[in-house]
Order: C-alpha cells, then structure tokens, then sequence
C-alpha cells in the first residue's frame, strides 16, 4: 500500500471534484453545488495565495483532503489559517493517514509562521470530535458561532 500526502495539483481537478461533493452530499448532506463551482473554488486554491488544498492519495487514488483557508486575526494581530475542510473517505476514519493529513495542515501553518489554525465541526460529528481530542485540540469554549445565509 502506497500512501502520500501533498499538495493538490491541477491533475487532480477530477479527483477532488468527486470526493468534495461526496462530502457535499453524501456525508454532510447539503445540496450538490454545480462542477462549475466546485472546480473554480479547487483552481482558486492552486496559487496558494487564499488557501491550500492537501490530498490525502492511496494507490494512486484521492481518499481525502483538507482545505486551508488564509485570514487574520485581530485579537492576534497575525494572519491565522482556517481548516475549513478535513475529510477521508470511511475506511480511512481513525486511522493513521487521517492523522497524517491533519498534521500536515498543523505543520503547513507553523511552518508558514500563522499565529494559529482553527476550525469547525458540526455538533453531530461525534467522531471527527472525539479524533480532534485524540490529537490535542482544544475545544472552543469562548466564542459563539454565528452565520447568516
């Protein structure tokens, strides 16, 4: 078994076309977003100036992925980065390469010197709760999540 973790590139733009919209639709179970879409946000990212997309890649297949977005932080007065996305593909959940990916986007932002990355998961997303425990994030307890669509 051959495992690797990069960046994306734009050979993988049908890849990840496919398994962001079976987190999309299939996991987290919003309306599908059109190809168009959904490809545009994946080149967006190629350039590495608004975020950055990590591929999480199986023999030669795309079984995950997690997306960096670049912001600020007032309160730091820094830049932060924002996991928006960290997905793998079912038989992949709890195990080591899911750990891989989520420490290469925790090296990615000390190695690119953001002041901090943080993200959030849905209050149903038990799982993906108990791994960020296991790996040694802390929970938010400050702060309220607010949006408006």
């Amino acid at each position: 078994m051959s495992s690797l973790i990069r960046n994306a590139a734009p050979d993988d733009l049908t890849g990840l076309t496919e398994i962001m919209n079976e987190y999309i639709v299939d996991f987290y179970k919003n309306p599908s977003p059109s190809d168009n879409k959904v490809q545009h946000l994946i080149q967006t990212l190629f350039d590495k100036r608004q975020g950055i997309q990590f591929v999480l890649e199986d023999n030669g297949q795309i079984v995950g992925f997690a997306t960096l977005y670049f912001t600020f932080s007032t309160m730091k007065a820094d830049k932060i980065a924002v996991m928006n996305d960290l997905y793998v593909k079912e038989a992949y959940r709890n195990s080591e390469l899911e750990s891989r990916l989520y420490l290469a986007c925790i090296n990615y932002c000390i190695e690119q010197g953001y002041a901090n990355m943080t993200w959030i998961t849905s209050v149903n997303n038990n799982r993906a709760q108990s791994f960020f425990k296991e790996m040694n994030a802390v929970q938010g307890k400050d702060w309220v999540h607010f949006s408006i669509y």
